[in-house]
């Protein structure tokens, strides 16, 4: 469904993406993560269409972006972009339901699916209030909803917990693997490592423009590999409960045995 092939993208000489291919199957959930600047909300960007490459190519459900005109990609793939700041006064309820204005789907279905996707995100209370007036994890859940009720084959999401707490973060990566476990191809840029480790099916692990690993949690997500990516010394451990490697941060290499 995502299908990127050697994707060089460069600005003012400098390598933002150098030689990236990356290719993300329907029904799953894909995680990149990486250091600042490591280049993946500029890769997610590409995926988008956001940004065009200097070389290489990207395709969307078979559709190659260079030829697919805007409205045709709303129909598939939905945004969740970095930041996700709302500025316009709409009410929150309207704001989601923007989701669903450039998509072919039947208007009678429009009315559960906005209930659905904000009873979802936890904002069905707030329907009717400024959407500028929303902290900034509220505005993050209601674009998050806005996401959900576009109903597309393939979803982006660019640091969608950046700005919530511990529960909704929880909650919007549920949503997110329910949405990839009904059949979308869901890609997703995250900074904490366990929160990508509890729910992708993949990670894939990004330093200076390429790709450095990629794979199952416990086959990317080594000490050895993250301390060296992130300069930092790290131990992985096993979650009590999930079975998923867990990142602690240590000032010895050794702290963890």
């Amino acid at each position: 469904m995502i299908d990127v092939r050697d994707v060089t993208l460069r600005l003012g000489g400098k390598a933002l993406l150098e030689d990236v291919s990356l290719a993300c199957a329907a029904g799953s959930l894909t995680v990149l993560v990486g250091p600042n600047g490591a280049g993946k909300s500029t890769l997610l960007s590409v995926i988008a269409g956001d940004m065009a490459p200097d070389t290489g190519a990207v395709a969307l459900a078979g559709r190659p972006l260079g030829q697919t005109r805007v409205r045709d990609l709303a129909q598939v793939r939905s945004v969740f972009p970095q930041g996700s700041e709302i500025r316009f006064g709409y009410p929150v309820e309207e704001v989601v339901a923007m989701g669903r204005a450039f998509r072919d789907l039947p208007p009678h279905a429009d009315r559960a699916a906005i209930d659905t996707a904000m009873a979802r995100s936890e904002i069905a209370h707030m329907a009717y209030r400024n959407a500028q007036t929303l902290s900034g994890g509220e505005q993050a859940r209601t674009t998050f909803a806005r996401v959900v009720v576009q109903e597309t084959e393939v979803v982006l999401l660019d640091e969608p917990t950046a700005a919530l707490d511990l529960r909704h973060q929880e909650r919007v990566l549920a949503s997110a693997s329910e949405m990839a476990r009904a059949g979308a191809t869901v890609l997703a840029v995250l900074h904490d490592l366990n929160l990508a480790s509890a729910y992708a099916d993949r990670i894939v692990l990004m330093s200076g423009g390429r790709i450095v690993g990629e794979g199952a949690p416990w086959d990317v997500l080594t000490a050895e590999r993250i301390s060296t990516v992130y300069r930092q010394p790290v131990c992985v451990i096993r979650h009590p409960e999930r079975g998923c490697p867990v990142v602690l941060t240590t000032s010895k290499e050794d702290a963890c045995v």
